[in-house]
C-alpha cells in the first residue's frame, strides 16, 4: 500500500472474488447433506407419522419421499439446486465487486 493509494483502491484490492464453481459445489454439498441427514434422522426417530412436512419436498424434488432411497434422490436434487443457487450468488457478488472496483 502506497501513501498515495485512495481508500477505494485499497478496498478493491482487498475484496475477495469468489470462484462461482467452487461456491456452487460447496452450497450443493451442504444442501445435499442437510436433506440426506434430515430424512434419515426422521426415519431413525420413527413414530406414527414420519416427516409430513419434509414429505412436501416431493413437490419440488421429483421422486423424493421420506425413505432411504428418497433421501438419496433428495440429496441429488438438493445438490443440483444448491449448486445453481450458489453459482448465481457468487456470480452476482463478483459482478457487484467488479462494478464497485471501477
Amino acid at each position: 500500500m502506497n501513501k498515495t493509494d485512495s481508500p477505494d483502491t485499497v478496498l478493491s484490492r482487498a475484496v475477495l472474488r469468489l470462484d462461482a464453481n467452487i461456491f456452487g459445489v460447496v452450497a450443493g454439498l451442504i444442501g445435499a447433506l442437510v436433506v440426506f441427514l434430515a430424512t434419515n434422522w426422521l426415519l431413525i426417530k420413527g413414530g406414527p407419522v414420519v416427516g409430513p412436512h419434509l414429505r412436501l419436498l416431493g413437490q419440488f424434488f421429483i421422486g423424493y419421499s421420506v425413505s432411504f432411497a428418497g433421501s438419496l434422490i433428495g440429496a441429488a436434487w438438493a445438490f443440483v439446486s444448491g449448486y445453481i443457487a450458489g453459482f448465481i450468488v457468487a456470480f452476482i457478488y463478483n459482478a457487484v465487486v467488479r462494478l464497485k472496483g471501477t
